[in-house]
């Protein structure tokens, strides 16, 4: 029977055309992986595994480009594993089935196999439990990829059983080394000058395999004389768009960013991370949304008008749309950004939720209880009650917790902005309390 994958006569393998430069130069051997130092380097915990002999599990987790299968595949080879490869797009169980029984085989004849999963992320909870037998048992050594966070996007028991190692984007550093062995492969030097060289080297945003791509784009020119500026190189290159997925791993990542540069009190930072998710295409009301949060977690009654600023800029968007109301929202994030901070309500209110929790069924003392009836006036219901106006500065002073319940003292001003006028004034009904309930 004639191979699927050959031409001609029976037998004679198709040739083969040019390789991309990518394949050309994915490396043979771990010494050669350019990036990932603190997992594969003396003492990192890829090379303390090969040492010791590979016997557990392991999930890849890191952006695009940064090595994750080619160094699955020569953790195989320097293991004596065979490698198989899957993507959790493209297989299903069936898929897996005949994967976990070929192990099966040839464990049997003293084989192990390290079994490549792409993807992993995308197989359900259902597909990600079938993992398991086959993992405890031996029958496979897994090497799970993913691009999202494992924590959140795996099952707990997938990751009790697998060391999760991060692999980080390659540096410019490492960028160069990969483009000065993609001109030694070719033969040709990049046409480009110092400044566009490292240009082109942004442009890949810490991709070995996006970089390969546009060096090939680049030696595939014709026609030029010199070396290309950057400006000449931004003419004939478009920049790549940023990696984000807007329910994934970078969208937590940069609103956690933009957060924290406010509470942090830089608006140029604050509106670099708001820049950056526009640009992604983040949806502004999802900003608009967080932003607004960011006012009454981070600013509170430090500034109350922060948080009429951001619902007006949420307004003002709503009616502009996009672009023109995105400036809506710098505008609002410059403000959280400079105005008085203060947590004080939010760590108050976290205590009492804490509490409540914690006394869920303890009643409201009766003295602040309506008394509709006979029976609940006779039984204490308002018994004792002060109504606050007619005391003397409006405040009784009474006890409104539940008669189980120490007096807590949750609310603490702090001395910015608003808040410190807040502050005089409890200072003023606790002095007044005191005095009353003596």
């Amino acid at each position: 029977m004639p191979d699927l994958f050959s031409s001609g006569a029976e037998g004679t393998p198709a040739p083969e055309g040019p390789r991309p430069l990518a394949d050309r130069l994915r490396p043979r051997r771990l010494d050669e992986v350019i990036g990932q130092g603190h997992l594969l380097d003396e003492g990192g915990a890829l090379r303390v595994m090969l040492d010791g002999g590979i016997s557990g599990s392991v999930i890849f987790w890191g952006p695009p480009g940064v090595g994750k299968t080619t160094i699955a595949r020569l953790l195989a080879a320097e293991s004596d594993l065979h490698f198989v490869q899957i993507s959790a797009i493209f297989s299903g169980v069936p898929d897996l089935r005949k994967v976990f029984e070929a192990a099966k085989h040839r464990r049997a004849s003293g084989q192990g196999t390290l079994l490549f999963v792409d993807e992993i992320h995308r197989f359900n909870k259902a597909q990600q439990d079938g993992f398991l037998p086959h993992m405890e048992d031996g029958t496979i050594v897994l090497v799970g990829a993913t691009t999202e966070n494992p924590s959140f996007e795996l099952n707990a028991a997938l990751l009790s059983r697998a060391q999760v190692l991060t692999l980080n984007r390659l540096e410019l550093r490492d960028l160069e080394r990969l483009a000065q062995r993609a001109e030694k492969d070719t033969g040709r030097a990049l046409p480009l000058t110092g400044p566009a060289r490292e240009a082109l080297l942004e442009m890949a945003d810490g991709d070995g395999r996006a970089l390969l791509n546009l060096i090939e784009q680049v030696l595939a020119w014709r026609g030029i004389e010199g070396k290309l500026t950057p400006e000449a190189l931004s003419q004939r290159l478009m920049r790549r768009a940023a990696v984000y997925d807007k329910s994934g791993d970078g969208h937590y990542n940069l609103i956690s960013a933009l957060h924290k540069s406010v509470r942090g009190s830089d608006p140029d930072a604050a509106l670099y991370w708001l820049a950056r998710m526009l640009t992604a295409g983040e949806d502004p009301r999802f900003l608009a949304r967080r932003i607004t949060r960011m006012a009454v977690e981070d600013i509170g009654l430090a500034d109350p008008q922060a948080q009429a600023i951001c619902l007006q800029s949420w307004e003002t968007y709503e009616r502009l749309g996009s672009p023109e109301g995105e400036l809506a929202l710098a505008q609002a994030v410059v403000y959280l950004a400079l105005a008085p901070k203060s947590n004080a309500t939010y760590v108050a209110y976290k205590a009492a939720m804490a509490e409540a929790k914690k006394t869920g069924s303890a009643p409201p003392p009766k003295h602040i209880l309506n008394a509709p009836t006979s029976l609940m006036k006779e039984q204490g219901y308002g018994a004792g009650y002060a109504y606050d106006h007619d005391a003397e500065d409006g405040f009784s002073g009474q006890d409104y917790f539940p008669e189980s319940m120490t007096r807590p003292a949750w609310y603490v001003p702090v001395e910015r902005g608003f808040e410190r006028e807040l502050a005089k004034r409890v200072a003023y009904f606790a002095r007044l309390r005191a005095e009353r309930t003596r």
